[in-house]
């Protein structure tokens, strides 16, 4: 047994982070308490710095959201306010007006929205739900609240209709009754259709549901019924009874008048339209089957598919329009949903991309007994949203202003960045309006409702999104909106997969080998750098002018020395646990240990993908400068990209994965650094190996099995990775050298068939799943976020054999990896929580499950920093995190001069500093000697390809951003290091901690971020439990812990961004991105920054159809609906059928809401806003009678001249 010299390790833990035994969370979710090191040298360095920001300045609350609203389920459009609502099935309303004006509601319920009714012009919705509850909506404010529910208990609803400046809501039901409803007091009338009072007494069956009602254009006094069977009843209100009844074979589906009210025309089930005359309503006056086949004269047309809406629009100089959807024939089963336009005797079909949800026809009345002159078709899909120009022969499209297409294909990461420079937008747009989509209607966009401003906060900001399909989004984010500037396809600098090649080229993944997985842009310099799925970099560089060049690639052979650790031989080095479980592979991975070629032959030193090799014409934007891909080792495929940056500075990028990692000169397109991550922790000789003898690898194995307790099932066992051993290899390379004879890694490949895909079943492996255990839950492989290290010492070194370290053990929460959308997290019992504490050493206690794990390179950081202890000035480094929580210092050699840098090699050489936390490390930051918040060196931006001839001879401009001088910066600095468990700073170059904060101990940290807030910085942490946790810097002081949102899909916290000026962002939906700030002005801004929905309009007055058509019938006629359905005359209905609710936005919902002041305060406010509002309502009346009244006068001035020298019999 080996013996420990107890000097050294106090020394260690004198050196070291207290972490381990002063931070300990206070609550199970929330965060733990920090700590200072003591001593003399922190409480000087925390005595210079004196923190601004405080917990005033943080407070959480969502601010819009972008994209196409998810699962879309009805649709309406006010044609006078010109504002457009959408009902989706999770319960969320989207309303939208102009550019700018986009307006996110919730239901409590989460029931999914069956109907949707404005009132017209009158700043209100009504909205039908599947738990059979109708809703009021006030609009008359920025965030749209609930005024009224009604919740019906014994009957469903199927269908609404509101009419025109009507405050009487018509409800049909499942039973085939109508009930109304009073939208003022949203109270049900006594007054009711009973379905069996409405069909003839003969009939022995029932009609079905309601699946239509509206009132008639000639009389109000007049409802039109329509029953599922095709039943169709006009019902007289005031006579209560059934005027005439219609009755036809198929089942209707929809039903639409003609504007002058003698007819209707009805959609079915098999694909035909009838019309229908009031006065010879026996049979159909028209039947057409607008795409059966003919038939021979006395034959049936042949049935066509269900036309499920028709709308039947008439116009002033031309025919009308019929326009519905469906109806196409059964024998044409590979077309797309369509949707018909029949316009006299042209019939034009628009084939759709995705299914047709709903559609509804645009038009310049709003009056239905008036010509209705349609202008545009608003049609709902399932995945988009399309307008039609209808004015336009060929029927174009209108170009769409919202960001509809995010999820064009499935979006894979995102990144976020505020206060980025402005020119950027600019230059983005410039070049990105050259490749928009041609052939768009002429005319603006016809949903222009609403009312937009800049508001006070306004600073450029830009998202950007990486696609399933290989393509990257630039967005231009500021203001509150989303607009795309450009689009880059990674795509293209890789051969086409052909159909026969597609198994032996690209074995990692099956559907999306472009599939972006990680991205990383410098707004300064421009630089922009991306991994994929298929492990593979592009570095892209911004050029202004189009090129035709050759792609340069580089091919990287990444492994570890990794052997049987059961042979016997001297020379043999120590084990260390295999990684290969940690990420989730793909399903062509389900074969055998090694992969073999459709030859025969053992795939090696092959990268996945093929890049072209012949001359590629590239656009004017970001064009490819290097691709660098990992390659095939023995059969076995390159592990996926887990870490990525770059640092135009230095012209280096490095990049991570479970396996190594890998340094490229990007300059000089040379490898500087490939070797595993066990080789970064020897100090003196790169490729140094120490033998060891077989029977401390007998001990080892002994060791493992003997915590197996129970026999590992067959299904768990697949899962994991072999215990492998190190092979010996001799050092023949100088540190710091690339070399390309490293021995082949030797790993089972392994499965993970888990929930969750991107695209039909495609399984595409997340860059945050790194750590891993293997559990077995529920019958499927799940990992933690993180896990204690494996037995043993690392390395027979002796500088690492000082490194004393605790392991973190397994978070009481499994995440459940899978695709692009990962799964809910699953907790654990209380006694699995106990069993594995963090408290492991890493000699001794160890499960059973440790073995499988293996250090992969989760961060990695650039910046001027001390590299070692006894540094008196910074020099260029790379941060180096790891899955087990080490922290390494990776010292950079540069040229001096320009000259040299393209020519002289760069020396890279591990540094010996090594830094420990609790968990995988997530992010770096530094800080200089008085608390500002460095960035790291960038070089300022100049076209690579312009021929100009200052720009030959321009030499790199470097910007270093200090705060102060170089010589002040180099006293000291702080570092900041963030992992799943917990938050340190410490001060370099003595490497002391001065600061430790326990952020959690029953969860994880899902993403965090060192942002600038406020002319300071600060830490904002994600956790897996929902927690937004913000903590000052650097004394990592709690300012703000809120219980955000439950972590229900991993979507969200795969594509969760925090950014500078407190704001962030995730992935809602997949289609969907919610933006929200955690900035106290902000939120107390946020009304002045939001879109209002509702603006003051006239309503446009009916025409005037002259005496004649008066007198014969030819304008609609009005009765008093409160007389007939008020309750006076109706009586009340039953309190059993519907039961009403008071809204959160109405005087009631509040009074059982809050108590004391505030409620008084609350309960005032919404009353003032009601009188407000019936203030601009008698405002608006007011000033309609005052233009009335003076058109009047001036009228009767006019006819007084015009008569008043006539004599009387000249009248």
């Amino acid at each position: 047994m080996k013996k420990f010299n107890f000097r050294k390790v106090l020394d260690g833990l004198t050196a070291s982070s207290p972490g381990s035994g002063s931070g300990s969370a206070s609550n199970s979710g929330g965060a733990g308490s920090g700590s200072v090191h003591p001593g003399g040298t922190a409480g000087v360095l925390r005595e210079e710095i004196q923190e601004s920001l405080t917990s005033e300045y943080f407070q959480i609350c969502k601010t819009v959201r972008h994209g196409f609203p998810y699962q879309p389920t009805a649709l309406a459009f006010d044609p006078v306010q010109k504002i457009l609502a959408i009902g989706t099935r999770t319960g969320a309303i989207r309303i939208l007006g102009r550019p700018g004006v986009d307006c996110y509601c919730q239901h409590e319920s989460g029931a999914a929205v069956l109907q949707l009714q404005f009132l017209i012009n009158e700043g209100a919705l009504v909205s039908a739900s599947s738990d059979d509850t109708l809703h009021l909506w006030n609009l008359r404010q920025k965030r749209p609240a609930i005024l009224h529910s009604l919740k019906f208990n014994r009957e469903r609803i199927t269908y609404c209709h509101l009419p025109f400046q009507s405050k009487w809501l018509y409800v049909g039901t499942e039973r085939g009754n109508t009930h109304i409803v009073n939208i003022e007091s949203f109270i049900l009338s006594g007054y009711v259709i009973m379905w069996n009072k409405a069909i003839e007494l003969s009939t022995k069956t029932h009609p079905g549901p309601v699946v239509h009602l509206s009132d008639s254009p000639r009389d109000e006094g007049k409802l039109l019924i329509g029953y599922e069977n095709g039943t169709v009843v006009f019902w007289d209100l005031k006579s209560k009874r059934a005027e005439l009844r219609v009755y036809y074979d198929e089942a209707i589906h929809s039903i639409d008048w003609h504007h002058e009210g003698k007819q209707f025309m009805c959609s079915h089930s098999d694909g035909s339209l009838t019309l229908w005359n009031l006065k010879s309503p026996s049979r159909p006056f028209q039947t057409t089957v607008p795409h059966g086949k003919s038939q021979r004269e006395g034959r049936k047309s042949e049935s066509c598919k269900p036309i499920l809406k028709v709308e039947y629009k008439t116009c002033r100089n031309s025919e009308p329009f019929i326009i519905f959807s469906g109806g196409l024939s059964y024998d044409k089963a590979c077309r797309r949903p369509s949707l018909t336009i029949m316009h006299g005797k042209a019939i034009t079909v628009l084939e759709m991309d995705h299914p047709i949800v709903e559609f509804l026809t645009l038009c310049e009345t709003p009056y239905p007994n008036e010509c209705q002159e349609p202008y545009a078709v608003a049609v709902l899909l399932e995945k988009d949203l399309i307008l039609v120009d209808l004015t336009q022969t060929n029927f174009p499209i209108f170009e769409n202003p919202y960001p509809m297409d995010i999820h064009e294909s499935p979006v894979t990461c995102t990144a976020y960045f505020a206060d980025c420079p402005p020119d950027l937008i600019l230059v983005l747009y410039s070049i990105g309006v050259k490749h928009k989509k041609q052939g768009y209607s002429n005319k603006e966009w016809p949903v222009s409702g609403g009312a937009w401003n800049l508001g006070a906060q306004t600073f450029p900001e830009i998202i950007i999104t990486g696609h399933a399909d290989g393509s990257i989004k630039f967005w231009d984010a500021s203001a509150m909106t989303l607009q795309m500037l450009y689009k880059l396809k990674t795509s293209k600098v890789f051969e086409k997969q052909k159909v026969g090649d597609g198994k032996q080229t690209c074995e990692i993944v099956e559907e999306d080998p472009f599939a972006v997985q990680m991205i990383y842009w410098c707004p300064e310099s421009r630089i922009f750098c991306v991994s994929g799925v298929s492990a593979y970099v592009i570095i892209y560089k911004f050029s202004r002018h189009e090129i035709t060049t050759e792609i340069v690639s580089l091919e990287v052979r990444l492994q570890c020395d990794v052997e049987d650790i059961i042979t016997p031989e001297p020379e043999t080095s120590p084990p260390f646990p295999d990684l290969s479980s940690q990420l989730p592979s793909s399903r062509s991975l389900s074969g055998s240990t090694n992969t073999v070629s459709s030859e025969g032959v053992m795939k090696d030193s092959i990268p996945c993908l093929s890049v072209k090799t012949r001359p590629v014409r590239m656009p004017p934007g970001y064009q490819a400068d290097l691709v660098i891909q990992l390659v095939w080792v023995d059969g076995e495929p390159p592990q996926q990209i887990t870490s990525l940056s770059i640092s135009s500075a230095y012209g280096i990028v490095a990049f991570g994965n479970c396996t190594g990692l890998v340094v490229v000169d990007f300059i000089q397109k040379t490898v500087l650094l490939s070797m595993g991550t066990i080789d970064l922790y020897r100090s003196s000789d790169l490729y140094q190996r120490q033998p060891r003898s077989p029977r401390k690898n007998k001990q080892f194995i002994a060791g493992l099995t003997e915590l197996n307790d129970s026999p590992v099932p067959l299904e768990l066992e697949r899962c994991k990775s072999p215990t492998s051993g190190l092979a010996t290899r001799t050092p023949e390379a100088a540190p710091g050298f690339y070399r390309n004879e490293m021995p082949a890694v030797r790993q089972r490949n392994q499965v993970h068939h888990l929930p969750g895909e991107v695209k039909g079943s495609r399984k595409l492996s997340l860059p945050t799943d790194l750590k891993a255990d293997l559990d077995h839950v529920n019958g499927h492989c799940t990992s933690p976020t993180s896990q204690s290290c494996s037995s043993g010492k690392r390395l027979s070194s002796a500088d690492v054999s000082k490194v004393n370290r605790w392991g973190p053990g397994r978070p009481p929460f499994r995440k459940a990896q899978s695709a692009a959308c990962m799964e809910i997290s699953l907790p654990v019992t209380t006694e699995e929580a106990r069993e594995n504490s963090y408290n492991r050493s890493r000699s001794s206690s160890i499960s059973s499950i440790d073995k499988d794990s293996k250090e992969a390179v989760t961060a990695l950081y650039f910046m001027e920093s001390f590299a070692r202890k006894n540094d008196s000035t910074v020099s260029p480094c790379l941060f180096v995190g790891t899955s087990l929580g080490m922290v390494l210092l990776i010292s950079l050699n540069l040229p001096s001069s320009d000259e040299q840098r393209f020519t002289e090699p760069v020396m890279v050489l591990p540094s010996g500093t090594f830094l420990s936390l609790k968990g995988a490390v997530l992010t770096f930051s530094c800080m200089d000697r008085t608390g500002s918040l460095m960035q790291p060196p960038y070089e300022v931006w100049r076209d690579p390809n312009n021929t100009d001839e200052n720009e030959k001879t321009w030499k790199r401009k470097l910007v270093m951003n200090y705060s102060t001088s170089p010589q002040e910066a180099g006293d000291h600095q702080y570092t900041i290091i963030c992992s799943e468990k917990q938050a340190k700073v410490f001060s370099l170059p003595s490497q002391t901690c001065l600061y430790v904060h326990n952020i959690t101990e029953t969860s994880f940290i899902l993403q965090a971020e060192v942002v600038g807030m406020c002319n300071s910085a600060c830490l904002a942490c994600f956790c897996a439990n929902g927690h937004i946790m913000i903590m000052s810097l650097p004394s990592l002081r709690p300012m703000l812990d809120v219980n955000y949102l439950p972590l229900t899909d991993m979507r969200i916290a795969r594509t969760f961004c925090f950014t500078n000026e407190g704001q962030a962002l995730y992935l809602v939906s997949p289609t969907e991105i919610q933006r929200l700030t955690y900035s106290q002005e902000m939120c107390d801004n946020i009304q002045d920054m939001l879109g209002d929905l509702f603006t003051p309009i006239e309503t446009p007055e009916a025409q005037n159809r002259g005496f004649l058509k008066g007198l014969f019938g030819g304008s609609g006629q009005t009765f008093d609906r409160e007389e007939l359905f008020g309750e006076a005359t109706a009586g009340k209905a039953s309190r059993s059928l519907a039961q009403h609710i008071p809204g959160p936005g109405s005087i009631e919902g509040v009074k059982g809401a809050a108590g004391g002041v505030m409620g008084e305060l609350t309960r005032a406010r919404i009353a003032l806003d009601e009188r407000g509002q019936r203030l601009g309502e008698l405002e608006e009346k007011t000033a309609g009678m005052m233009t009335s009244a003076e058109a009047f006068s001036k009228h009767a001035h006019e006819l007084m001249l015009k008569y008043k020298d006539k004599k009387w019999y000249q009248f």
